[in-house]
Formats: C-alpha cells, structure tokens, sequence
C-alpha cells in the first residue's frame, strides 16, 4: 500500500511543478505587460503634452502644420507649404489669405 501510494505522490509532482510553474510565468507576464501598457500611456501623453506649438488639430483633416488660413497650406502634419516648406509662416511673402 505504502508502495503504491509513493508511486501516485512521484507521478503527480511532475504536473504540479509544471502547473506552478506556469503560474508563476503567467503572473511575471501579467506584470510586465501591464508595465508596458502604463509605459505606452505615459509616452502618448508626453508626446501630446510636449507638442509643437505650431501644430493644429482641425476636425476632419486631423493634425496640421503651419498657418492653415493660407491658401497654399499643404494641410498636411509633415509639410507646412509648397512654397515654404520648412517656415516659419509668419512674415511669408507667399501667404495667400482664404476667402471663408
């Protein structure tokens, strides 16, 4: 009898090690992952918070550089104009006011 319950006892230690194992390992990720996720956040946040003041969110077209009543406004978050890529908008002799 004793025999046959060190058999059982020998035979289950192996599922039980793996089970806590695996217990283990799944919380370790759970953890970090939520340490990525807050880190994702807090980054999105600075990148709003740290934004170019010469950046506009206009509805419908999103982020937007540069001046956007001229007319040659490349309406665009990379490029400001065709003729004043880089800017500043301000002092352009190119400027192009819009009719609204």
């Amino acid at each position: 009898m004793l025999i046959a319950l060190l058999v059982i006892v020998i035979g289950l230690i192996p599922p039980v090690l793996s089970a806590w194992v695996s217990l283990r390992s799944h919380r370790r990720m759970q953890a970090r992952f939520q340490l990525a996720m807050e880190a994702a956040a807090n980054q999105q946040l600075r990148r709003w918070a740290h934004r170019n003041p010469d950046e506009h969110y206009v509805d419908g077209m999103g982020l937007v550089i540069g001046d956007i009543t001229c007319q040659l406004n490349a309406r665009s978050p990379y490029l400001r104009c065709a003729v004043n890529p880089t800017g500043p908008c301000e002092s352009c002799r190119h400027y192009q006011g819009r009719e609204y």
